[in-house]
């Protein structure tokens, strides 16, 4: 780590900025790099680091003045032969002309105003990823603050639910997963823990650091602050999208090449007729140059710029119409010439709404209908709609799945909304659309979720009063506890561990990320769940193949390029 001199000429740690890697280094390396401690600063340390590196919050991009604004819409070729023919128009006294033409300029100017203030603003959407309140540690007490008076150095909790202030390397964490879909676009929450990860690991392979704008979903930690306001990573992609510079698109190269060509033939005309004017008619100076000047205004193709800026204007107030915003007019253009497409998956091609597809037990392969949160669809097994009154293993499955869940879906407004891991919401909606409600459940004790060991376990009675261990996570690690499976009548059978290998492997196969539920029925004095009462001894109730379906209007738009010669790469990390 370097150090950097202060306003008032003290030396300090400096704000290891994304470059220095902080997720490689050991965790408390770290911590004393950036001179703090567990107990956490003191409130004359964050005054002066405040001072120094200023408040967490992302730069305004500076303002261009108003008028440069308005200039620069008439920094394009078709407005300067627009402007060309309105001056020469002006010079021969046709005011109407004059004023049609300078009138098109002047709409193109606003046209152009217009679309890139929606653009800007959309750009300071991003501004909204940021947290407002973050719990810190200083002077060994836990305090609630806004986030912009975080510095680096500052120790900050993290708990489910909360947005992450800054870029935090952690300390401590148990069952920590933050969702970083906004970053990586993987819809699946990444799971952090301390251990450091190479240097050059990019954004979504970063276990050791939690960056300012994700979420919390699961777990809690603790973790020392290494990046604030510009040097996150979020600050990153801001200064890379305002630091883009504009490219000529094919229709402005070609009218540029257009414009030069006419400009060079139209003054070796005008001086060619001066020259056989003065020489062979020995005409007055006067009017050669009248002359030649009604030559160059009749030459001046006043009328290509005004229907080339007018279709233009159009396709711009077309794709408006769908949601997509264009900076300039040329920019539409670009789109005729597109012949390759890379797509982002998550949130683009997907709802990024995890939804459960189908449902494996070992009497029959059941198909799920619907998507997203929104509890609207059915549990299918041939064609026709089943519950878990109908089904016992069904219903078993379903039961472990939904109890052994955080996850909960509320409506809101015209929309469902999840609150907790999007997988998770996945297995809420499926206990939803089987007909099973959570009413009488009450939860004891509960192992959460950990990376390390890929399963979560409650332990509940249900509303009959008997006692259940109910556990969910990866086929592998609840296949292996299992001594028994659930049958087709809802009895208990021996464990055909083959039979379901080969099931995972299907499932697995057909881009369904699997989850396997199971559960025990432990003594009636059973108060406590640990990782050790979940060793062995489990019944597999069966397996839930899950996916991040595709948007619909995707589907229909990746058909629409190809039938236009376009081809679509997905590009995920």
């Amino acid at each position: 780590m370097t150090s950097e001199v202060n306003r008032a000429g003290d030396t300090g740690p400096a704000v290891p900025a994304l470059f220095d890697a902080p997720w490689s280094r050991p965790s408390q390396d770290v911590l004393a790099a950036v001179g703090s401690r567990p107990d956490g600063l003191t409130a004359e340390e964050v005054k002066r680091r405040l001072e120094r590196f200023g408040p967490n919050r992302l730069a305004p991009a500076k303002p261009r003045p108003w008028w440069r604004r308005v200039l620069a819409q008439f920094d394009d070729v078709l407005i300067y032969i627009l402007l060309v023919a309105a001056a020469a128009k002006a010079i021969l006294g046709e005011w109407v002309d004059f004023s049609v033409i300078l009138g098109v300029a002047v709409i193109i100017a606003i046209i152009g105003l217009v679309q890139e203030g929606r653009a800007e603003r959309a750009l300071d959407a991003i501004k909204d990823m940021l947290s407002v309140r973050a719990h810190v540690v200083r002077s060994g007490s836990v305090i609630d603050v806004d986030a912009d008076a975080l510095v680096p150095g500052d120790v900050v909790r993290l708990r489910s639910g909360d947005r992450v202030p800054a870029d935090v390397r952690l300390l401590d964490s148990t069952g920590l997963l933050a969702d970083e879909s906004a970053l990586t676009g993987e819809s699946v929450p990444a799971a952090k823990d301390v251990r450091e990860v190479a240097a050059e690991a990019g954004p979504g392979d970063r276990n050791s650091v939690v960056h300012s704008g994700t979420l919390i979903v699961a777990g809690t930690g603790t973790g020392v602050v290494v990046g604030t306001g510009q040097h996150t990573e979020i600050g990153k992609i801001q200064t890379m999208i305002s630091q883009v510079e504009g490219v000529d698109t094919p229709l402005t190269r070609s009218l540029d090449a257009l414009g030069k060509r006419l400009a060079v033939v139209i003054l070796v005309m005008a001086l060619v007729m001066v020259i056989i004017g003065r020489r062979l008619h020995d005409l007055a100076v006067s009017d050669l140059l009248s002359a030649a000047i009604g030559f160059a205004v009749a030459a001046v193709p006043e009328g290509l710029p005004a229907l080339v800026t007018i279709t233009l204007a159009v396709g711009v107030q077309q794709m408006a119409r769908r949601r997509a915003i264009t900076r300039r007019l040329p920019s539409v253009e670009t789109l005729g010439a597109v012949t390759i497409i890379c797509s982002d998956k998550t949130g683009t091609l997907t709802t990024n709404e995890m939804t459960a597809r189908m449902v494996r037990t070992r009497g029959a392969r059941f198909e799920v209908s619907g998507s997203g949160y929104a509890p609207v669809g059915e549990v299918e097994l041939g064609g026709a709609a089943v519950t878990i009154a109908d089904r016992p293993d069904l219903a078993r499955l379903v039961e472990d799945m939904a109890i052994c869940n955080d996850a909960t879906v509320v409506e809101d407004g015209s929309q469902w909304r999840l609150v907790g891991e999007p997988t998770e919401g996945a297995l809420t909606v499926l206990g939803q659309k089987a007909g099973f409600a959570a009413g009488g459940w009450r939860r004891i004790a509960v192992v959460p979720f950990d990376p390390a060991t890929k399963y979560m376990g409650v332990l509940a009675r249900d509303p009959d009063g008997a006692l259940h261990v109910l556990v969910k996570g990866a086929p592998d690690r609840i296949l292996e506890r299992c001594t028994a499976q659930t049958g087709p009548t809802g009895a208990a059978e021996p464990l055909d561990a083959v039979f379901w290998k080969s099931q995972i492997d299907d499932i697995g196969a057909g881009g369904l990320r699997v989850l396997a539920a199971a559960h025990a029925r432990p003594d009636a004095e059973t108060s406590t769940l640990s990782h050790a009462d979940l060793e062995g001894g489990l019944e597999l109730a069966g397996l839930v193949g899950i996916v991040d379906p595709p948007r619909p209007e995707a589907v229909d738009a990746i058909a629409t390029c190809g039938t236009a010669g376009v081809r679509v790469k997905m590009i995920t990390g």
